[in-house]
């Protein structure tokens, strides 16, 4: 079994979603960013998403983009992810959420010796589909690194079944339709997604793009096995700094229990 593996055993065998929380590395500066995960863990992470600033960012919505804007010119580059997640992988199970070309810039195989050297356990690739990611599920399977996938509400059965297969770890299924961002309310189309998942796979299926509270988390907690938030954290440490980043961790958790 994964690290990954491991926590969903464990947190469905506390009866309960796991807590899944995103920040990308070198926001605002590397230093900040590590410290920012850390009181993320400390108030109640399950599982770390580490972003890696990219120039072309494919569905990263206004919150996230101008964070990685921020990282990108604070000089956060590619192998500098690396220190960010062995931080963060010392506490938690730690993936790395990334546009496609920068791990090919940096070659496939190189890039999962460097994440499994660091002691991350996958990654979150959002712009390639499994039939589109032969070299990144062979370097994977070759060195213990799960592939974590995503579907989306417009995503046909059969795609849904082919990318369930595919994924290892936990399978990313996106709330709505369009860029992330925290939104006032969840999406009505998740629990018909995790529905449609469920019926082909028995792989842990975490719901992302627009949770930004408790109540939210609650909600979502209710029926999915990972409640992912990623934008109403990046926007808590840029307004109110790590203090704040615990806070709303501290929230989400209490609502992902509640539930």
């Amino acid at each position: 079994m994964s690290a990954i593996d491991e926590l969903f055993a464990r947190t469905r065998a506390e009866n309960r979603a796991a807590l899944v929380g995103y920040l990308p590395a070198g926001y605002p500066d590397k230093e900040t960013s590590i410290a920012a995960i850390d009181a993320m863990i400390d108030g109640g992470v399950d599982l770390v998403e580490v972003g890696l600033p990219y120039s072309d960012p494919v569905m990263d919505g206004p919150v996230i983009q101008a964070a990685v804007v921020q990282a990108l010119s604070g000089g956060m580059r590619v192998h500098d992810i690396f220190d960010v997640v062995r931080a963060s992988a010392a506490r938690v199970p730690t993936v790395v959420m990334t546009s496609w070309n920068p791990v090919e810039r940096h070659g496939v195989g190189a890039f999962a010796d460097a994440l499994r050297e660091a002691g991350g356990s996958g990654l979150i690739t959002p712009d390639i589909t499994p039939d589109e990611a032969g070299a990144w599920v062979d370097a994977s399977k070759e060195r213990g690194l799960d592939r974590i996938f995503l579907v989306a509400p417009s995503s046909t059965d059969a795609r849904i079944k082919m990318t369930a297969a595919a994924s290892s770890g936990f399978l990313y299924a996106t709330a709505v339709m369009g860029v992330t961002g925290a939104r006032a309310s969840t999406s009505s189309s998740a629990p018909v997604l995790v529905q449609r998942v469920r019926k082909v796979s028995d792989i842990p299926v975490g719901v992302g793009l627009g949770i930004s509270n408790g109540a939210q988390a609650t909600e979502v907690a209710a029926y999915a096995d990972a409640v992912i938030v990623g934008s109403a954290l990046v926007r808590a440490l840029g307004d109110g700094g790590i203090d704040a980043v615990r806070d709303l961790a501290k929230e989400l958790r209490t609502g992902v229990e509640r539930a």
